[in-house]
């Protein structure tokens, strides 16, 4: 099984499509990391021998950052928008679009599942605000 920084690749994949598992590498990556490596995009993951792995992770080595460097970094770029009070950190902050899309349609991949908004029922309603006074009741006697 090749391991490639910390991320073990798939056996039966072809070597081009298994790379793009690791974090911040994607097609076009690849094809150069395969070029500089001398490594044949065609060939298994289980056919390259540790040599070819050794050559593909010197390839990446110094020109890409991948997995945990990639997602620091990203972490450190939102911390400091966040710090800063910029709109795209509060965007972040709050679970929004932070590019200029629309929120008052589509972007449920961002905002979520539908929470319904709206009337209640008579008898919610009275559940509900017995709840409330109960719990007034005993937060106000301590």
């Amino acid at each position: 099984m090749a391991r490639i920084a910390g991320v073990d690749l798939p056996e039966h994949k072809r070597t081009d499509v298994a790379l793009t598992y690791l974090y911040g590498v994607g097609r076009n990556n690849v094809k150069v990391i395969l070029k500089v490596a001398g490594v044949a995009c065609e060939k298994r993951v289980k056919e390259l021998t540790e040599n070819e792995v050794n050559k593909i992770m010197k390839a990446m080595e110094g020109k890409y950052k991948v997995e945990g460097d990639l997602r620091s970094e990203i972490a450190d770029h939102l911390k400091r928008l966040r710090e800063i009070g910029s709109f795209r950190g509060l965007r972040h902050v709050k679970g929004l679009p932070v590019r200029g899309q629309r929120t008052r349609t589509n972007a449920r991949t961002r905002r979520g599942k539908r929470k319904t908004v709206g009337a209640l029922r008579k008898e919610i309603r009275a559940k509900l605000e017995t709840a409330t006074t109960t719990k007034a009741s005993t937060a106000g006697g301590k």
